[in-house]
């Protein structure tokens, strides 16, 4: 008997040509403290600056690899949409790594061990060609699918995040968050569908999913506690759960409720991403982004 279901069946509204666009974001005015009063919910997010920039470029190095299977010519579009729109991502979070560093926070040692893990642990290793290099790669484009899935919802949620601009987010930080989410809920099925198309097999994505977010909360609570511990401006520089979760009912960051609703969703047999979020909402912003319109918030 086959371990892989039957491929679920796509929304078709949600899908959209993709493309890279050209942004451009200014971080001048920009404080270290980029939501007032509240650095531990600004560093948990400040994490993705020092997280995706390695992880992108992995998904692309990949994807590459992965290219010569694909059989399908909308996919192949998609991918390579997709892929455009990632090292993008990448490009626009290493830009404010200076910018960290001249406000007094040097991101080198935690990024040092994000490249280490993605270049190194899941980069490419040194096999012979068939079964073996075949299972490596299929096991990282499966991967890449379970992370997908986290990116989408993270996507999702700051896009509606309106207690973020209650309080008075800094309007560029908010603007490339926002950039960065709306693509995720873009581009959020097309990961999975790579995988449905190349693979497919059930215990793959429940193996990969395990992995893949382990590794995600393990490297983020990792770089919470970087940044919070080498903060200039804080004497106590402290992380705890008990901080996550006031800022998750405050609306601050994702609720813990709403995250663990989601590891469900993609364990089922019949999910599909695309009936997740809102492309809709995603295209919307897209189109009024100052960052992505020429218009950068300064």
């Amino acid at each position: 008997m086959s371990n892989t279901p039957p491929a679920p069946a796509p929304v078709a509204s949600q899908h959209t040509a993709l493309t890279a666009r050209d942004v451009s974001f200014g971080w001048e005015d920009t404080p270290l403290h980029w939501l007032p009063g509240e650095p531990f919910a600004a560093h948990t997010i400040n994490v993705l600056h020092l997280l995706l920039p390695a992880g992108e470029r992995w998904f692309v190095h990949v994807y590459k690899q992965v290219l010569p299977y694909i059989r399908d010519e909308r996919l192949r579009a998609d991918v390579t949409g997709f892929m455009g729109q990632e090292a993008t991502h990448a490009a626009a979070h290493d830009d404010v790594l200076p910018h960290l560093k001249r406000l007094g926070l040097d991101p080198t040692p935690y990024t040092a061990q994000v490249d280490w893990l993605f270049e190194k642990l899941l980069g490419d290793r040194t096999l012979p060609p068939g079964r073996a290099r075949h299972w490596w790669l299929m096991e990282r484009v499966a991967m890449i699918a379970a992370i997908e899935h986290c990116t989408a919802f993270l996507g999702d949620w700051v896009l509606n995040a309106d207690e973020l601009d209650r309080r008075g987010a800094d309007p560029a930080m908010l603007d490339l968050l926002r950039w960065h989410g709306a693509e995720e809920v873009e581009h959020r099925s097309v990961a999975f569908d790579l995988f449905q198309h190349v693979d497919g097999g059930y215990p793959r994505r429940a193996r990969t999913w395990a992995t893949g977010f382990s590794a995600l909360v393990f490297l983020w609570q990792r770089g919470v506690r970087f940044f919070m511990e080498n903060d200039p401006h804080l004497t106590d520089g402290r992380a705890s759960l008990g901080q996550y979760l006031r800022a998750g009912r405050q609306g601050l960051l994702p609720a813990p409720g709403a995250m663990l609703r989601s590891v469900p969703a993609y364990l089922s047999r019949t999910y599909h991403p695309s009936r997740e979020g809102s492309t809709a909402q995603a295209v919307a912003y897209l189109a009024t982004s100052p960052g992505a319109n020429g218009g950068a918030l300064r």
